[in-house]
């Protein structure tokens, strides 16, 4: 595996975002984290959606300033995606967390979701973020491993209205 790192979205990456972006729908796959469904088509005003979230301008009633990097390998290679969120609502508590994440397909069981969400949890540390929570669903074992692997220690689930199970996960992170 190449050196890969967390970087800001950024214009200039566009074309490896775009990649990354047309192989997760070509999947038929969620697109997790939720901000890399956000249409490219407006790459531009797409990134700019992503730091007004950060700076907290322009956020809709009831969320909370987030920030979202994308995983690159050396090559400029987009290979994941992970938002930040800054603080938790109630909602974000029970089923979202602080930090989601996700792995372009065809980059998974090779080690780049530990490594992404080590460094995610980094940036939490900066945050002045020092207990993490993070979720999975419960049919997801290989992120709640992940998890585990970056000191997740389970927390009680949470079963949201259509049934699905949410495993959460608290990570002390001083």
């Amino acid at each position: 595996m190449e050196n890969v790192r967390l970087v800001k979205p950024a214009v200039d990456l566009q074309n490896e975002y775009m990649d990354f972006y047309q192989e997760w729908k070509d999947s038929g796959e969620d697109m997790v984290p939720w901000v890399i469904s956000q249409d490219p088509s407006d790459f531009p005003a797409m990134v700019q959606f992503l730091f007004n979230n950060e700076k907290e301008e322009n956020l809709p009633e009831g969320w909370v300033p987030d920030s979202t990097y994308w995983l690159v390998e050396g090559s400029g290679k987009v290979v994941g995606a992970v938002n930040i969120r800054h603080r938790l609502t109630e909602k974000l508590l029970n089923s979202g967390g602080h930090i989601g994440y996700g792995i372009r397909p065809s980059a998974r069981r090779k080690g780049y979701a530990t490594k992404l969400l080590a460094q995610a949890l980094d940036i939490t540390k900066q945050l002045g973020i020092t207990k993490v929570l993070v979720v999975c669903d419960e049919s997801n074992t290989a992120s709640a491993r992940t998890i585990v692997l970056n000191g997740g220690i389970q927390d009680a689930s949470f079963t949201e209205e259509s049934g699905n199970v949410i495993n959460r996960f608290w990570i002390e992170n001083e």
